[in-house]
């Protein structure tokens, strides 16, 4: 077994416990996070997975298309006068009135139809490619993941250390998320309770030469990383604070974002969290019957959006809003057509969205187009590969190369002008001979949102 095998198989994050190094000699650590300019060191990205294959057109309603969505979903189709309007031609779902307040303070934007060629509707396989960012079965690393490979091969040995006392990334519960699996190591340590400090402990056996040995030796530093950076969640859970009283403690995803803010306020260094929201496979009861507006996605998309919103007032209040951008995404949409279960089954494309006060706020890309007939299970076609919108991320986020980030993706990437509104590098953007965007076109000579 290899090493990185036998890294993901005693994963320790699955026993809940943070991941990585203290009781060990270091040598220095001279590269940058991300590579990327020290003033823009202390930003950081927040990624909410929406796990199951989330209902596009039950979430961002393309309202010029009402009359044949009618047609193809009448069974559960939302009344178009209780829908939350947001422009002429769209409407989000009635639950998601926390977004649709994000939206009209230009907190939010949406990239519709975002997916991947030729899709897969198998939730394992499009999952790996969402969090691979490629479609190669052989990419067994996260595309975040690879990203830091190229900062940080090393890791996991030498770490934690001066320059880096924190997590790289953190994932809300308890496993780590494939989206930074690295070459090594996976570069996320799983957090459920911030306050809490699994100290665990370490079996003290040193190598003696064998087979054996080495992964021992390998399996105590991976103990002493983890009780090393438990300490330093807790500590800066501990001196954090939230401020909004919009937080429902009754919504597991409230209460995990109410804890990210608690440690972005409290000074941990981590740039990237990624959360999970089960329940989205809504092959039946998707509403309730007699009651469109009720059901299991109303209650996810309400959990989703209500969460989002505290979180942003929370960053507001904290004065921390332009630190941190934020992220959805979803295995797959669903089908154009309903099903006789109340439902909907697999399909492709489907909305994603952005919030943060440094987002791009709007509604890019046109409304898919719903046709009078479906045939052979039909989904939305992909207009937005959602690689492409990783790579903007890196690049307008992060301020990260461009070469340095298509080495990443194995398609030629398309960067996109939608997020960082705020901290934009102006002066990069104006040396540019083409600014790409996606609506109206993929790309327009001098274009600016």
């Amino acid at each position: 077994m290899n090493r990185r095998n036998f890294v993901k198989r005693i994963s320790l994050a699955s026993l809940g416990a943070p991941f990585i190094v203290k009781g060990m000699a270091m040598e220095a650590v001279t590269k940058d996070l991300f590579n990327v300019p020290k003033t823009l060191g202390d930003r950081v990205l927040v990624i909410i997975r929406l796990n199951g294959g989330n209902d596009g057109l039950a979430t961002l309603f393309p309202v010029d298309q009402y009359s044949q969505l009618v047609t193809q979903r009448q069974n559960i189709l939302i009344p178009q006068s209780n829908l939350l309007t947001l422009t002429s031609d769209n409407a989000l779902h009635p639950a998601m009135t926390g977004m649709r307040n994000l939206f009209n303070d230009n907190k939010l934007g949406i990239i519709q139809n975002v997916g991947y060629p030729e899709q897969n509707r198998s939730h394992f396989r499009s999952m790996d490619i969402w969090t691979s960012g490629a479609m190669a079965l052989s990419e067994t690393r996260g595309w975040l993941g690879k990203f830091l490979d190229g900062t940080h091969d090393t890791f996991p040995e030498g770490y934690p250390n001066d320059d880096y006392p924190d997590p790289f990334a953190i994932s809300m519960g308890y496993e780590v998320t494939a989206t930074c699996q690295g070459i090594r190591a996976n570069y996320s340590h799983s957090v459920v309770n911030p306050f809490e400090n699994v100290n665990l402990p370490n079996p003290g056996a040193g190598n003696d030469g064998t087979y054996y040995g080495s992964h021992m030796e390998y399996l105590q530093m991976i103990i002493d990383q983890t009780n090393a950076y438990g300490g330093q969640i807790r500590d800066a859970a501990n001196a954090g604070n939230n401020l909004s009283s919009l937080y429902d403690n009754n919504n597991p995803l409230a209460k995990q974002l109410k804890n990210v803010a608690r440690m972005i306020s409290g000074g941990l260094k981590t740039k990237i969290y990624v959360l999970d929201v089960g329940g989205f496979d809504t092959h039946d009861s998707q509403v309730q019957q007699g009651a469109v507006t009720l059901g299991t996605h109303t209650n996810l998309l309400k959990r989703v959006s209500d969460a989002v919103y505290a979180f942003q007032d929370d960053l507001r209040l904290l004065g921390l809003e332009q630190r941190v951008l934020g992220m959805t995404f979803s295995e797959f949409g669903r089908q154009i057509a309903s099903n006789a279960s109340l439902g909907t089954d697999h399909g492709d494309a489907a909305p994603l969205f952005l919030f943060g006060s440094c987002v791009r706020s709007g509604i890019y890309g046109p409304n898919p187009i719903i046709p009078n007939t479906v045939v052979n299970q039909a989904g939305l076609p992909m207009q937005v590969d959602f690689r492409d919108i990783y790579a903007s991320v890196l690049r307008d986020w992060f301020q990260a190369d461009e070469q340095e980030i298509q080495s990443l993706f194995e398609h030629e990437v398309v960067f996109h002008n939608i997020v960082g509104e705020c901290n934009l590098n102006v002066e990069a953007i104006n040396q540019r001979e083409k600014v790409c965007m996606i609506y109206p076109n993929p790309c327009v000579e001098n274009a600016t949102l």
